[in-house]
């Protein structure tokens, strides 16, 4: 009777730990490109605001994004760098639209998704047709970011804030930040940014 007792346990122990051992079903790892510099082409949807537009990273927090889409966003490019947003259209600088504020948030949650990953030696996730998805969670909410087989950007999702992203045409290159601060910036005055701002909100 003892050894049956004894067989059984020893049984359901190497079930247990046969069962600890499997992998999460879908889990997979990848080589990371999410520190690397891209220009993208990028469709937003944020709750009722679609948008489109050209999006570049030049290295850690520094980004800008210039909208092709709606209307009331076309021409306006916005740059971060250090925690600072610079707002312009057609070369003249100006404050943030209210119309681009919630893009402002959006995009200040996408880069801190993004450069704090890029600093992971591999990323892991779940692999879904041949993407794969990383989740986390910042102060804005969860987040999924995902990227493709060669660990570049392809999308960026916070459900609850109705805010969906996609990126395609992606390119590579070095682009550096001494290159995004050679563009002309023209400097403007009160009444000139006052008409910049009704032009955008047309």
């Amino acid at each position: 009777m003892k050894r049956i007792f004894t067989f059984v346990l020893t049984m359901a122990a190497v079930l247990c730990l046969a069962a600890c051992a499997v992998p999460e079903v879908g889990s997979t790892s990848r080589r990371n490109g999410l520190g690397t510099a891209f220009s993208a082409a990028v469709s937003i949807n944020l709750d009722r605001l679609e948008a489109e537009g050209e999006i570049k990273r030049f290295g850690e927090g520094v980004w800008q994004i210039e909208f092709s889409e709606p209307n009331t966003l076309s021409g306006v490019k916005l740059e971060f760098s250090e925690g600072n947003v610079i707002a312009s259209y057609k070369g003249l600088n100006f404050s943030v639209p209210q119309s681009a504020v919630p893009v402002k948030a959006m995009m200040l949650n996408l880069i801190r998704a993004v450069d704090d990953n890029a600093k992971l030696e591999e990323l892991s996730g779940e692999d879904s047709d041949g993407m794969l998805k990383v989740s986390g969670s910042l102060d804005g909410g969860d987040y999924t970011l995902t990227v493709d087989k060669d660990g570049l950007l392809s999308g960026f999702d916070m459900p609850n804030n109705k805010l969906t992203m996609k990126f395609t045409d992606m390119k590579t290159a070095e682009i550096t930040v001494e290159q995004a601060a050679s563009e002309p910036v023209t400097e403007v005055t009160e009444a000139e940014t006052s008409t910049a701002e009704t032009t955008t909100e047309q």
